[in-house]
């Protein structure tokens, strides 16, 4: 089964799934139907079976005990009582029949027309009760005796017992008939409505998932589609067909992927143009700084003998010449980050090494201190790890406090670099944005000495060697801590990224050493 099956296949089959939901909606209101349905005409044909066999067979007993009881003498015999049972069952319906008469108080005589069949034992007391008990003649009541009946069970089966008196003086009769074969139609009928209930319900189910397929086959392509629309494919469209509700969420569907495609590609138009505005900018000032830092370099050699009103403002130059070429090799680097042409070139260095020539490169010996095992080898560039230290640690001396620690360690196949300072630390509303380009903790600030692109630099370095940077205040309050977290060997990235740096890369230099972040 192949994976888009399958995943069809457990999505169809989810509660959550509007198929799913349909059908056994369809099927709910299919079998509450089916079996309110079955249940009324069930009830309707048992009472029409039960109340036709009981009025027959009733209205015969009744006729009988007129033509055939009534005509005993006033003091019959076992075998006269006998006699006429046997003969009203036998013209009967298929009921026994039982007379009971009192030759003296006390002592009844009865004649049976089945002896195994029916005695006085099968007819419940009440009815007997009810069967002998004399109403008065008044109105509303015109005999005196009343043809009593009751459904029982014997042996487990159904039977209608009835029961009468002779008005005037005669034998009491008590009749038993079998409803045996209505129960058996009865539950031969309960049998063809469940049948007929299931079909009810496997049709319905069937309708169910026929109706779904033709309502949710659009809703799923339209579902496919956004998801493809999210993903970036902007070219995604549906094929439109109908006039129904469907079919005009498909046409604004379609018209809604258009209108972000051109806005996108608008977007991505001026953002390369931009990019690349800035990537020539920043190429064509390189000339020019190039001659500018020589000159300021041999202004700076000279400044001691200008003259005092002159060597102020020669100094300003040299500073700001200085701190344009820095921003204007950060926007270079950025720009290689933001074209994807930043390439990875690898080397396996001791770390401590590398930590310790960053430091001492800038001469920050006195003010950090750094707590770093020597032989912790590492495969990642080493060019772009100066970069990230130098930022994280430039950072913390300018805008935290000293001393400044640093402290290497490695946890599984990561390296982990620590630097904290015991400076303010950093306000909370700043914290999350302490790695955008260009953002200021304070509005009354809107310049600093370096160009706000540092730790976003930093972090760039990070990701490209699959790391990350964190940014937390201390837990005892003192001061921040930034946390550089890189793969201890950073070969499988350069599949993709590429094993050689780009010409542009080499001379990318120190980045700027701070961020402008707290």
């Amino acid at each position: 089964m192949s994976d888009a099956t399958r995943r069809s296949l457990l999505t169809g089959l989810r509660w959550t799934s509007l198929r799913l939901r349909l059908v056994v909606v369809f099927a709910l209101v299919a079998l509450t139907a089916a079996v309110s349905a079955s249940g009324i005409a069930y009830w309707l044909n048992r009472e029409a079976v039960l109340t036709r066999t009981q009025d027959s067979a009733l209205g015969d007993f009744r006729q009988e005990m007129q033509s055939r009881a009534a005509s005993l003498p006033l003091r019959p015999t076992k075998d006269d009582l006998q006699n006429t049972a046997a003969q009203m069952a036998s013209s009967s319906p298929g009921y026994s029949v039982l007379l009971v008469d009192e030759r003296d108080t006390g002592k009844p005589i009865v004649g049976n027309s089945d002896l195994d069949t029916f005695t006085l034992d099968n007819v419940p007391l009440s009815l007997q009760k009810a069967v002998n008990e004399k109403h008065p003649i008044e109105a509303g009541n015109k005999y005196e005796y009343h043809l009593f009946w009751q459904r029982v069970s014997i042996r487990g089966k159904p039977y209608l017992v009835g029961g009468t008196k002779i008005i005037g003086g005669g034998p009491t009769g008590y009749m038993l008939k079998s409803l045996d074969q209505e129960r058996q139609d009865l539950n031969s009928l309960a049998w063809s409505l469940g049948i007929a209930t299931g079909l009810a319900l496997i049709g319905s189910a069937l309708l169910a998932q026929a109706a779904a397929t033709t309502v949710l086959r659009p809703v799923q392509r339209l579902g496919d589609a956004a998801r493809k629309l999210g993903e970036g494919k902007l070219d995604t469209r549906l094929v439109v067909s109908g006039t129904d509700e469907l079919a005009d969420l498909s046409r604004t569907f379609n018209r809604t992927a258009s209108s972000l495609e051109k806005k996108v590609a608008d977007m991505s138009a001026r953002d390369e143009a931009s990019r690349r505005f800035v990537a020539d900018m920043s190429h064509e000032l390189r000339t020019p700084l190039t001659a500018l830092t020589a000159v300021t370099e041999v202004l700076e050699d000279e400044a001691d003998s200008l003259d005092p009103m002159i060597a102020p403002a020669v100094r300003l130059v040299v500073s700001e010449t200085r701190r344009l070429n820095d921003l204007v090799e950060n926007l270079m680097e950025v720009t290689r980050f933001d074209a994807g042409t930043a390439r990875l070139v690898l080397d396996t260095v001791d770390v401590a090494d590398q930590v310790t020539a960053c430091i001492d490169a800038r001469a920050w010996l006195d003010a950090v201190d750094l707590d770093a095992e020597r032989g912790m080898m590492v495969r990642l560039d080493p060019r772009r790890l100066d970069v990230i230290l130098a930022n994280l640690i430039g950072n913390a001396l300018k805008h935290g406090g000293s001393p400044v620690r640093v402290a290497v360690r490695t946890e599984g196949d990561e390296l982990v670099i620590e630097v904290r300072d015991h400076g303010p630390g950093i306000p909370e509303d700043v914290l999350p944005h302490v790695f955008d380009r260009f953002y200021k903790a304070s509005a009354s600030r809107p310049r600093s000495e370096g160009s706000g692109l540092g730790l976003s630099i930093a972090m760039e370095n990070a990701h490209i060697h699959g790391g990350d940077i964190t940014a937390v205040n201390s837990p005892d309050g003192d001061g921040a801590v930034f946390v550089l977290r890189l793969p201890r060997d950073a070969e499988p990235l350069t599949g993709s990224a590429g094993g050689a740096g780009s010409a542009g890369d080499t001379d990318a230099g120190v980045q700027d050493e701070e961020g402008d972040a707290t």
